[in-house]
């Protein structure tokens, strides 16, 4: 009889949620107060586990505010002060911070209670295409697994699990996984095929939390997703933008699953990763209560189209620009042909009609048809158009160069300076109302 108690306590099943948020790099105390309304958020949903992206406290790339020791010292206090807010709370939160001791590190703290119960570092630093990470973390060396209520959970965070060898955390049900992953076109394909692998490997839930927004010239698309250990998604949040995912998972099923599945029975005991791996006991929940909360409903938001996708993510990525920059409005410069009409488009899509201003730089050479296009295209986006017309400085410079370039054909020249009158144009603008 006990051993059937103890089978029913460790597959049982398991509220979570996925805070896929939008962190603003250097705003320690705004991602603070934002983990913590999420958190708030989730207890009145009954969610049991909350789970925060990779680096949510500092925001994601920190790159040389990681040289700053007060910018360390700060992310640190934050931790400490989530913790301490989080005391009462009957629910255990997994936020991605900075650790600091000999040197600094990528960390994924587990806060229960009013304690920092865990710090799990990050052990595989990426250090190619858009990542530097080497430069400023030292990588972790050791696996950690949270031991709760006899449910087995390993911590890993972003680049961990794209290594098959960092999923063998030892006979662990549930595998969380805290993501910044920037965006690159169908890399959201690629990587729930990679995780769903992981997921198939570890014969275990996998739930993947990744950064949403965008930050200078990266893009981070979301679309967190939970992995059943069939390595089919059962669970996934909206691409581009804020989602809070809640998930009930079946623990069961992985036990279920392994009865049919006899490659674990082929491994030697004692398992290399269970020798190695730092196990952490978490407390029971901090309040218990015999009302179980209503299921929560199955959510599998769809991927994008192609061009969707490319157009999402090309409008996060101007509307997080403009907006974490504090620009109140923009400038796009209209030809009326289809480069500056897409830009205007993005721009209206990302920032609202009221903050994209259009600006017609009409010359001699331009063609009726070409500025009509761009009033039309105005007047269909709904968006202010200024008409600065550029024949008397075109005429001023002509009349200027008209020694230096005596006896010489007009060419290219001719065409860059009209260009080049533009672009002062808009910079003057830009100046003068603080526009970008």
């Amino acid at each position: 009889m006990n051993k059937k108690n103890k089978t029913q306590d460790k597959f049982s099943s398991l509220r979570i949620g996925l805070a896929q948020i939008n962190s603003l790099v250097g705003d320690i105390t705004g991602n603070r107060d934002k983990i913590l309304a999420y958190c708030q958020s989730a207890v009145k949903q009954g969610v049991e586990l909350i789970v925060f992206p990779e680096l949510a406290l500092t925001g994601y790339p920190p790159e040389d505010l990681l040289l700053k020791p007060s910018f360390i010292r700060d992310n640190l206090s934050a931790i400490h002060h989530l913790t301490r807010a989080l005391e009462k709370l009957p629910i255990v939160a997994i936020v991605g911070f900075v650790d600091s001791g000999k040197d600094i590190y990528n960390s994924a703290g587990v806060i229960q209670k009013g304690k920092l119960s865990a710090v799990y570092y990050k052990r595989y630093l990426p250090n190619y295409g858009v990542f530097d990470e080497d430069r400023y973390f030292k990588p972790g060396d050791r696996p950690l697994m949270l031991e709760w209520n006899q449910l087995r959970i390993g911590l890993t965070i972003c680049e961990d699990l794209w290594y098959p060898e960092s999923a063998e955390l030892g006979e662990v049900e549930l595998i969380l996984n805290l993501s910044s992953s920037p965006y690159h076109y169908k890399k959201g394909e690629f990587r729930e095929r990679m995780f769903g692998t992981r997921a198939i490997d570890s014969q275990a839930i996998v739930a993947f939390c990744n950064m949403v927004g965008g930050q200078d010239e990266l893009v981070f698309d979301g679309g967190s997703a939970v992995f059943n250990p069939k390595g089919e998604v059962i669970a996934r949040a909206k691409f581009f933008q804020e989602d809070f995912l809640v998930v009930d998972l079946d623990l069961e099923e992985v036990f279920r699953y392994r009865l049919h599945e006899p490659r674990t029975r082929k491994q030697k005991e004692p398992d290399k990763a269970e020798l190695k791996t730092k196990k952490v006991k978490l407390t029971s929940p901090l309040s218990k209560t015999s009302r179980k909360p209503k299921p929560a409903p199955a959510r599998i938001e769809p991927k994008p189209e192609p061009l969707e996708e490319v157009f999402l993510a090309l409008a996060l990525g101007t509307k997080d620009y403009v907006r974490k920059n504090h620009f109140q409005k923009v400038l796009v410069g209209l030809s009326g042909g289809i480069d500056s009409s897409l830009v205007a488009c993005i721009a209206v899509s990302a920032l609202g009609k009221n903050s994209v201003v259009g600006v017609t730089m009409p010359s001699q050479f331009t063609s009726k048809e070409t500025r009509a296009d761009a009033f039309k295209l105005a007047k269909n986006l709904g968006i202010n158009i200024l008409e600065l017309p550029i024949d008397k400085i075109f005429k001023a410079y002509l009349e200027l160069l008209k020694k230096p370039f005596s006896g010489l054909k007009p060419d290219v020249t001719e065409e860059n300076i009209q260009a080049r009158i533009r672009g002062n144009l808009l910079m003057a603008l830009s100046n003068k109302f603080g526009w970008l």
